[in-house]
């Protein structure tokens, strides 16, 4: 079947493209680029969408699928329905799971679970055995199963001994180790240390604890040349390290959540849990420096750490309740109204910290909008309003704070596999 995508505008900043056109597909490949004929549009399926942008298919780098072990919270289908709803092509998967990435075995389940989806999925795997922070895990044998990237996700490498190893054989294979930036001796609060804190009875957590796990991994990343990546930083000291090390030639990446630079720790006074997160939502001057570290690069990409959890989990007093919050469906939206309607980030580098840096830091080919080429592409309107309905979200779990919230910006379609997802459905290109 022929696919014809009429009046599009082109935008991949990698290929400096930026022009207005019409896009042919068939079975999955670009055929055509450019103004249509009559003969084009013989026997297809035409679309039509109004000068909608369209872009490399975006890549979120951080995202909870919960299986193996809670697929009561996500399962792999639901999570890349997820994302594909929200504007994602690709997604990569970390290690908290039930067991932990780390083994090739687990490994490979994901990818067989993952293998049919329109969706691309690429599994994170531990820095050590369950991620204890004791044993290092069989590096070698991950990387050989497929994966991406090492973290111990949901806390930092343990030792400074433990994290010189692996980022030692991380190089081997020119992989990053992703940290999860919080010191754990500082890390049993519940809500950013300060003023609000104090006011709401909730125990602190020090902006100080993500800055020294920063610190520690900068030093080390330097010492042994290797490849850090800062997952969801959150504080101003942190994004000032990042921006230093960097000017230092410094192999070091880092990215944002929309939540952190959306939301500060003043909407906590409403003891709301899916409020609740790690690292926390902090003060006004952190959310501006993360801001500043987007517009200016010291940032490189925007993932949405997607925490799926059940309803259950979360309607208990705010202390008890688990960190995390969903972020696939809104996270394009999100970014749109924050970022470019905001003038933070032109179109350009908003592609770029969704699709391009992401695959860069994780070594994964960047898609082209040519001829030839397998069509990997978002499609998305970045001028259209639309209000947040948790209750049509594709994600099993519906833990967000943004229910409601109008937005400006939406995806549209993804193709991607020989699939798309257009008008909420699933369907051969």
């Amino acid at each position: 079947m022929k696919t014809v995508l009429k009046n599009l505008v082109l935008i991949n900043p990698k290929q400096k493209l930026n022009r207005k056109a019409s896009l042919i597909i068939e079975d999955g490949i670009i055929k055509k680029i450019g103004n249509l004929s009559g003969d084009d549009l013989k026997n297809a399926n035409v679309i039509e969408f109004n000068e909608a942008v369209c872009s490399p298919g975006f890549f979120d780098m951080h995202v909870h699928l919960r299986e193996p072990g809670r697929e009561d919270k996500e399962t792999i289908k639901t999570g890349c329905n997820a994302a594909a709803a929200g504007g994602f092509t690709g997604v990569a998967c970390m290690p908290n799971t039930q067991p932990a990435i780390d083994s090739a075995e687990i490994v490979q389940l994901i990818k067989d679970k993952a293998k049919d989806h329109l969706v691309d999925v690429y599994p994170i795997g531990a820095v050590t055995v369950e991620r204890k922070g004791e044993l290092l895990s069989p590096m070698a044998e991950l990387y050989e199963a497929g994966v991406v990237g090492f973290s111990d996700d949901g806390t930092a490498v343990k030792t400074a001994r433990i994290l010189r190893t692996a980022i030692e054989y991380s190089k081997m294979f020119n992989l990053p180790i992703i940290e999860h930036c919080e010191d754990e001796t500082l890390s049993n609060g519940a809500m950013n240390e300060g003023f609000n804190s104090t006011q709401l009875g909730l125990p602190p957590l020090p902006s100080v604890s993500e800055d020294l796990i920063v610190s520690r991994d900068i030093l080390m990343a330097e010492y042994l040349k290797g490849k850090i990546h800062i997952a969801h930083i959150s504080t101003k000291n942190s994004v000032e390290l990042v921006r230093n090390a960097k000017a230092k030639g410094i192999k070091i990446t880092a990215e944002a959540t929309p939540h952190h630079f959306t939301l500060t720790d003043d909407t906590l006074k409403t003891y709301d849990t899916n409020l609740k997160m790690s690292p926390p939502l902090r003060s006004n001057e952190d959310l501006q420096a993360i801001l500043n570290g987007l517009a200016d690069g010291t940032i490189d990409c925007i993932a949405s750490d997607h925490a799926p959890h059940s309803i259950e989990e979360k309607e208990v007093e705010f202390e008890d309740a688990p960190n995390g919050i969903i972020g696939l469906e809104t996270q394009l939206g999100l970014a749109l109204s924050e970022l470019y309607h905001k003038k933070v980030l032109t179109l350009e580098q908003i592609i770029e910290k969704l699709s391009i840096n992401p695959r860069v830091i994780l070594n994964l080919p960047v898609p082209s909008i040519e001829v030839g080429e397998p069509a990997n592409l978002t499609i998305f309107h970045p001028n259209e309003v639309w209000t947040v309905d948790v209750s049509k979200f594709k994600s099993k779990s519906k833990n967000t704070p943004f229910n409601k919230r109008l937005l400006n910006g939406r995806p549209v379609a993804v193709i991607n596999n020989k699939k798309m997802y257009y008008k909420d459905k699933f369907s051969e290109i």
